[in-house]
């Protein structure tokens, strides 16, 4: 499917004008369709020409363009029932979504002539109106290159930075603004289960009986939370539907397109709610370990790991409103159809299930010198364990007010690694932990702790918080740990501004680990390492006692 919005010239006509031919009885929208897969409906060359059905939508499939037609209807959350309505509608959807992707959404187009012989941009009097949008292979969406095994750790570090700038760029809900505020929220998710509660019966209606309790305790919980960030500025008009086949890779860039036009309470969302969408998505998907790569890439970019907090309850909430949309259409389907939205709404109600039942607790030091692989081994356990990893060189830099990729030129003891700086990185690293702990996930901070005082400071406060606790010692040769710095230098894209200077200091000042660290350490020779499946299993050993995955992972 292809799809893009833009606005030149929508065209003139209205409701109460007498010359424009009515489209509201199912019968002549459906001539309407009949005559547009017409080549001569349209001025441009077609081919291939399809209609694919949404629930409020038609798209026409031409070959270049795709044309989106609302339809009329008004189901209470939607109301596409007049011509004035349906054309405000397109343009909304233009405007909203070339925020976006404005390669995509071109303009709204008048429909003219009649249902049975239909002319799309016409200069007559307009009987609908469509949204016209550059169509693309529906093979480059990102739910199908997941399908079709190309979509990688490189792909999801590209899409959480686009939704980190998007978040960065959307504007900031107003005060006055009735969405975003706690009552609301809860409201909204009160409606879902009330919806899916109904419509259910036998075993799937106790677990959503069980997820509703939950949903009440956490609103209790976060009520306060959700206010404060109502109120410091992390609700915004975001997408509001951002999953996987709305996101798409054109031209070798990740792009996002179709978000909510139709209402305004479905796109002004606290971010980490919008981002749950595509989390909880992913994880639908099983594919939990793109969801923690993505989670923490977004995190590291923008800062926002207070907002974990709230991640669970909208993962949760995220999961139920699929759920109900597959409730509603089973319960519009028949045969087959009927069966397999039945067994959707069922796998998302036990996907919110294991998402309320919360992730393990527990809290890993990366250990070693600049260069011996603690970044690079981290990444990989923080999919794979899950884990919600901080890095020290990120943190420095912002605590600085600067990019994670500035170049600061401060010298070994100096500037942002002098004395004061250094402290107050690891007391941010240290509130961040307890962000990490508190929202219910295992924490990594990536740090060199090459002195007893910082690791024992993160060791009491492990057991402080009641969680596992564990090192991973990362070492490599002299000669490794020389050449992985110049590589990086020379990259010029890393956090970290360790040179040759640095090492040497580091390896005239780093104290070494005491018996009772080696006791919980896990040694690892990184040169030559490709896999860290190992590390993995004497990592979860020494945390939860245990090499089983399904034990100490999240859905």
């Amino acid at each position: 499917m292809s799809m893009s919005r833009s606005g030149s010239g929508p065209g003139s006509g209205s409701d109460s004008d007498p010359a424009a031919p009515a489209l509201g009885s199912s019968s002549s929208a459906n001539v309407m369709l009949q005559a547009l897969l017409d080549a001569r409906a349209y001025r441009h060359r077609v081919y291939d020409l399809r209609i694919i059905e949404t629930h409020i939508s038609w798209v026409l499939l031409t070959g270049e363009f795709a044309y989106k037609i609302k339809k009329p209807v008004n189901l209470g959350f939607v109301d596409f029932s007049t011509l004035t309505l349906r054309r405000q509608a397109c343009l909304d959807e233009l405007r909203l979504n070339r925020r976006y992707a404005p390669q995509l959404y071109l303009a709204v187009v008048p429909i003219g002539g009649t249902p049975e012989h239909p002319l799309v941009d016409d200069e007559g009097v307009p009987f609908e109106y469509a949204v016209k949008m550059r169509q693309f292979p529906s093979d480059q969406q990102l739910d199908r290159l997941l399908a079709d095994g190309h979509l990688d750790m490189g792909d999801i570090e590209e899409l959480a930075a686009t939704i980190a700038a998007l978040h960065a760029a959307a504007p900031v809900a107003p005060p006055d603004l009735p969405y975003g505020w706690p009552a609301r929220i809860q409201a909204d998710a009160e409606d879902n289960l009330r919806v899916l509660s109904a419509g259910s019966e036998g075993r799937l209606r106790a677990h959503i009986a069980d997820l509703a309790a939950w949903t009440r305790r956490q609103d209790a919980l976060l009520s306060s939370m959700m206010h404060s960030r109502r109120e410091s500025g992390h609700v915004r008009e975001v997408h509001g539907d951002l999953h996987l086949a709305n996101l798409v890779r054109l031209d070798k860039v990740i792009v996002a397109f179709d978000c909510i036009e139709f209402s305004a309470a479905l796109r002004w969302n606290d971010c980490i709610s919008d981002l749950a969408f595509l989390t909880m998505d992913l994880h639908h998907r099983g594919h939990g370990d793109l969801a923690y790569h993505l989670l923490n890439r977004y995190l590291e970019i923008g800062g926002d790991y207070p907002g974990l907090s709230l991640l669970r309850y909208y993962e949760v909430y995220r999961a139920l409103v699929r759920a109900k949309v597959a409730l509603l259409r089973r319960d519009a389907s028949s045969g087959p159809e009927r069966s397999a939205q039945a067994r959707q709404c069922a796998a998302y109600v036990r996907l919110a299930r294991r998402f309320s039942r919360g992730a393990c607790r527990a809290l890993v030091l990366m250990h070693g010198l600049s260069g011996s692989g603690k970044t690079w081994l981290s990444t990989q356990l923080m999919s794979a364990l899950p884990a919600v990893r901080v890095r020290s060189d990120v943190e420095r830099k912002r605590l600085h007010g600067l990019a994670e990729g500035a170049h600061s030129g401060s010298a070994v003891d100096a500037g942002l690694y002098d004395a004061t700086s250094s402290a107050r990185t690891y007391d941010r690293l240290a509130a961040l932990v307890t962000d990490i702990i508190d929202a219910g996930e295992t924490a990594i901070v990536d740090a060199t702790f090459l002195r007893s005082t910082d690791r024992l400071r993160f060791r009491v406060l492990a057991h402080r918080l009641a969680i596992p606790f564990a090192i991973v010692s990362c070492q490599a040769p002299a000669s490794a740990l020389r050449g992985r710095l110049a590589a990086r230098a020379s990259a010029g894209r890393d956090a970290s501004e360790a040179d040759q200077r640095v090492l040497e200091h580091q390896c005239e000042s780093a104290e070494g680990l005491a018996a009772d660290e080696r006791s919980v350490t896990v040694h690892v020779m990184t040169e030559g390492l490709s896999d860290a499946g190992e590390v993995l299993a004497r990592l979860r050993r020494i945390l939860f006692g245990t090499v089983d995955a399904a034990d100490a992972q999240t859905p």
